[in-house]
């Protein structure tokens, strides 16, 4: 067991100007934005939440706080899990996200090991050994803390980067911890207590029942309940919490709800299973239909960034929390041609459940949420509520009394007192164990090892904050050097219309002529006529934005006037559109652009720049999915799928690259020809303006 390391790291983060000093914001923020009718507040880090605003109201007027997130769990350091590790991971809150969820100095750092107590067949369960463990890990975390205890009281002066001298007052603003560590932090009986809810006292038998909202635990009501020693009747065990002695530190509203576990590897885990359940029960055909065999499959789904592809999943069981949350962002595509709802009435619910869980896991995931997206989350909350309930009465043969789906009733207090869910994601804590079991297997006798691990970390620190001032001293060098003038490079880059603000194109091609073009394309009416298409956007583009025309006469370029094709487009969002090919399969690059008439759904055929009066002008050369569909059926308005249709080859359009807003993924439908539906959980930003498109034109 080590003492706080993370305080003396970040008085180092603090005094140096040049590593992460200058990020650090000391003062709570309420922030608004304009949403085209009112200022509506957002939130995002946890400076912008009320629990940092709460406290920094507590200390002196003159004081900051600074918060900590402390994150705490078993992992596994050997191959097969005989040896095991407890690191204590922190990280400050006062840090921005990219900064403190990264690997480099300012992220998270391992500032403790617990021992891990052994089992005694003997007395293994009982709750005086049960007790004893929870008194071995308060005991020893309280050893973590002692040195910050005071400082919260007190407070601790630091002359900072800017030569300014701070007062700090630290807390513990987030715990992030699984199920089972925050019964430990909490001091809770558990699954098998009589309020197993670590933030409220829900009773165990209806915990499955989302919607009630019950009473929320609090510090001072448990050191109450420890004086007049009636603990159990709030299921709290008779051990003294490390965490009360921290002033203004309550460990309740401190644990956090961990999207990874209670979501991607919990609620979906228990819907996942009762859906393999139901599939296993209709027969072999179903699940090599959802796998690989019909249109809308696992397997032909389109290619997408940061988007796990499946050849297969009905039979295959995942442990990695990241597998599952992509298969729930797809299985609902995948599975709404095989269970009709007159058909399978009860699996066509419980994919409603799922549909309605993937809505209300999107929400969970927003990188910045205001008050709209907040009340539209509690929202979705209720509807999953609701279809559970009408699930769980007389179709499931599983009971859904557990603690995990009961935590999604916290999701949008916690977002509103600290923040969105990144801020106490599991996920950037538990990445910190593969060096941790790298070291252990690489550079450890097997003796002793904790204090070996630790040494080698601290060692790693100590190299990484050297390697940072001297790339400081090498940027400041360079700053001093002799460089070109920035007016020039300025001007250099606002000639080249490959590189602009908005968007960046690549894999540039030999140059073609259109009738090059139209002979390498014979017998595909996209390209039919396709220099005369040009002309006539051309045309359009430059009359609608007055810009004067080459000599004052009309464009008309010939089939001998060339072109340079590119296989790559980056819009500034993030979102990648690029060739054909995606790891040795096709890819379907289609692309939301803005219209005239609004934002319409495209396949990009071919994307190239033309010059026209010695100005090179990107052009996107698209096929329009903007043909009215057919009529709606009842699984769409359940699913809230949307729709769009293909128009016939031979329509194709040009449109500037400016207008391209972002990329997407349509899936062809099978069931409707040239149909296709639009995934809107590839990420958040595309499940916020599918929701913004919809309730536009009032399908939703």
């Amino acid at each position: 067991m080590t003492g706080f390391n993370g305080s003396s790291d970040n008085k180092d983060q603090l005094t140096g100007p040049y590593l992460v000093g200058l990020h650090f914001v000391f003062d709570a923020q309420q922030l608004s934005k304009f949403n085209g009718e009112k200022f509506v507040r957002f939130i995002h880090e946890p400076w912008t939440a009320n629990m940092f605003w709460e406290y920094q109201s507590k200390i002196p007027a003159d004081a900051k706080p600074l918060a900590f997130i402390l994150y705490a769990d078993k992992a596994k350091l050997s191959s097969f899990g005989h040896a095991k590790g407890y690191p204590i991971v922190a990280r400050c809150a006062n840090l921005p996200t990219a900064i403190r969820n990264g690997e480099g100095l300012g992220g998270g750092r391992v500032v403790g090991w617990l021992p891990i107590v052994k089992e005694d067949k003997k007395h293994s369960g009982k709750p005086a050994f049960v007790n004893f463990k929870n008194t071995v890990w308060h005991t020893l975390f309280l050893k973590l803390l002692a040195c910050l205890v005071p400082l919260s009281k007190l407070g601790s002066s630091v002359k900072c980067w800017d030569d300014i001298v701070r007062i700090f007052y630290p807390i513990i603003l987030i715990l992030s911890a699984d199920y089972k560590e925050q019964v430990v932090m909490a001091l809770i009986r558990g699954l098998m207590g009589k309020f197993p809810c670590p933030i409220c006292l829900v009773p165990r038998e209806e915990l499955s029942n989302i919607s009630n909202v019950h009473q929320l635990r609090t510090s001072v009501d448990a050191k109450a309940l420890l004086r007049e020693q009636i603990l159990s009747s709030e299921s709290l065990r008779d051990v003294d919490n490390s965490f009360d002695t921290m002033e203004h530190t309550d460990v309740f509203r401190a644990l956090s709800f961990d999207k990874l576990h209670f979501n991607d590897e919990g609620n979906f885990d228990h819907l996942w299973t009762e859906l393999q359940k139901w599939i296993a029960d209709s027969g072999r055909q179903a699940a090599v239909q959802i796998d690989s065999l019909q249109i809308a499959s696992f397997k032909s789904f389109p290619r997408w960034r940061n988007l796990n592809h499946f050849d297969q999943v009905i039979s295959v069981s995942f442990s990695d929390g990241t597998k599952y949350e992509d298969i729930s962002k797809l299985i609902v595509f995948a599975a709404h041609n095989v269970f009709q709802h007159d058909v399978d009435p009860h699996v066509y619910l419980l994919l409603h459940c799922i549909q309605s869980y993937m809505e209300l896991n999107m929400y969970a995931s927003l990188e910045v949420h205001t008050e709209d997206t907040i009340r539209d989350g509690r929202n979705t909350l209720s509807k999953f509520a609701e279809l559970m309930d009408v699930y769980t009465a007389d179709l499931s043969e599983k009971s859904w009394n557990f603690p995990k789906i009961h935590l999604s009733t916290h999701l949008f207090d916690d977002i509103e007192v600290k923040g969105v869910t990144r801020n106490y994601n599991m996920k950037p804590n538990e990445k910190m164990h593969g060096p941790l079991k790298d070291a252990y297997q690489d550079r450890m006798n097997f003796k002793n090892f904790a204090e070996q691990i630790l040494r080698y970390n601290h060692d790693s620190l100590i190299a990484e904050y050297i390697r940072s001032k001297v790339d400081c001293l090498d940027t400041q060098n360079l700053s001093l050097s002799d460089l070109p003038d920035l007016s020039e490079a300025d001007e250099l880059e606002l000639t080249e219309p490959t590189d602009m603000q908005h968007f960046s194109l690549g894999s540039r091609q030999a140059m073609k002529s259109f009738t090059d073009i139209e002979v390498d394309n014979i017998g595909n009416p996209a390209f039919d006529q396709f220099h005369i298409k040009l002309n006539e956007f051309l045309n359009r583009a430059f009359a609608a934005n007055n810009i004067p025309y080459p000599d004052g006469r009309r464009v008309q370029l010939t089939v001998d006037d060339m072109i340079t094709e590119f296989k790559f487009i980056k819009v500034n969002y993030e979102s990648l559109v690029d060739c054909p090919i995606f790891h040795g399969s096709p890819r379907y690059d289609c692309v939301i652009i803005q219209a005239e008439t609004g934002a319409i759904f495209t396949k990009l055929l071919l994307v190239f720049t033309c010059t026209v009066g010695n100005v090179q002008y990107p052009i996107a050369l698209t096929l329009p999915y903007d043909q009215p569909v057919g009529a709606h059926l009842w699984k769409d308005k359940d699913f809230k799928f949307w729709q769009v249709k293909e128009k016939p080859r031979a329509s194709t359009e040009c449109f500037s690259v400016q207008s391209i807003i972002r990329g997407c993924v349509l899936a062809e439908d099978g069931t409707r020809p040239n149909e296709f539906l639009v995934i809107d959980t590839t990420d958040t930003d595309m499940f916020l303006r599918m929701e913004e498109i919809c309730t536009e034109t009032g399908y939703r």
